[in-house]
């Protein structure tokens, strides 16, 4: 079996326990989602209170619904949160808490509401301290899986040709203890985890996987390129 496959199957137990085992939180079913799942926002209060979380001024985070509170804590503690628009084609989203007069960042927080009150940023413009994102399922030595679009490591890509995250970047994500499994397979493509918060824990990985250098050009097509204005604009740098 290849590791496609693989990740595939992995996906859909994850998915299948989640619904089964109720623990699967709106929107519903959880099926081709990063899953929001009960207890997201106990595991987002562990995470603020990590010492990476501290001394972070910039943190980037998923738009997805269980990473909701992570986005508005982060908010609350006065940092600098940048999401990436709906599959990266109007690029990077910052929502700066000394600028924006909403004051009701739970609302903020949608992706809706930064589209509406962010600012788009470029990544040369932005040094990101931390990058919280989203899973399906991960494992204890920092392998991990998304839904399938690839679109996180893609970002962390995009953010390493623009220097504005390196390899020593801590990469968090929140999930259900549930979603957390014996082996993931990674390809060179894949971003690893650092650190997995549950609602009940913190595991650090010390992960032996390589976070990518940049972006992996063979690995796209033409018409991904074409769909994100960001590459095309690192693909003209390079030629």
């Amino acid at each position: 079996m290849d590791i496609d496959q693989i990740k595939k199957g992995i996906r859909e137990y994850v998915w299948r326990e989640m619904e089964r085992l109720n623990i699967a939180r709106f929107p519903r079913p959880v099926y081709g989602r990063i899953p929001n799942f009960v207890g997201a926002k106990q595991a987002a209060e562990k995470l603020r209170g990590l010492r990476e979380w501290e001394f972070a001024d910039i943190i980037f985070v998923n738009p997805d619904a269980p990473q909701s509170a992570v986005r508005a804590f982060g908010l609350l503690d006065g940092k600098k949160v940048v999401m990436a628009s709906p599959r990266i084609k109007r690029g990077f989203i910052l929502l700066n808490p000394n600028k924006i007069l909403l004051n009701n960042y739970w609302k903020l927080v949608t992706i809706r509401n930064a589209l509406r009150w962010g600012e788009v940023i470029h990544p040369s413009k932005i040094n990101v301290d931390i990058k919280v994102i989203g899973s399906v399922a991960v494992d204890k030595e920092g392998g991990r899986v998304g839904k399938g679009h690839g679109y996180s490591d893609l970002e962390f890509a995009i953010l390493m040709e623009y220097d504005a995250i390196d390899e020593t970047t801590p990469i968090i994500t929140t999930v259900h203890d549930i979603q957390i499994v014996q082996n993931i397979p990674m390809a060179d493509n894949d971003l690893p985890v650092d650190i997995i918060v549950t609602p009940k824990t913190v595991i650090r990985t010390y992960t032996k996987y390589k976070k990518p250098s940049g972006i992996i050009w063979d690995k796209l097509t033409k018409e991904e390129i074409e769909k994100i204005p960001l590459l095309k604009e690192l693909l003209n740098k390079k030629s």
